[in-house]
């Protein structure tokens, strides 16, 4: 599970606008950018969709492991990656 500031880290880092994600995974960009600004909560669903959408797109979640807080980074080069989106 991903949370709202991971997800909008995510799409900042693969350069996708909301709008984009949104066509990408069927979701309503209202549904997503209540999630990033933790207006709603989605279901588990939605949000493992997310997630594979913006791991497809080369993000990497880091989950929180007690000692680091959780994050998000590329999987790939930066040139890679605009060529994935």
């Amino acid at each position: 599970m991903i949370t709202g500031k991971q997800c909008r880290a995510a799409r900042v880092l693969v350069e996708i606008s909301r709008e984009r994600l949104a066509q990408r995974t069927g979701i309503d960009v209202s549904v997503i950018e209540h999630f990033e600004l933790k207006i709603d909560a989605p279901d588990a669903q939605i949000v493992a969709t997310l997630k594979n959408a913006l791991e497809e797109a080369g993000a990497v979640f880091i989950p929180d492991d007690g000692d680091r807080g959780a994050g998000v980074q590329l999987k790939f080069s930066r040139s890679v990656t605009q060529s994935i989106i």
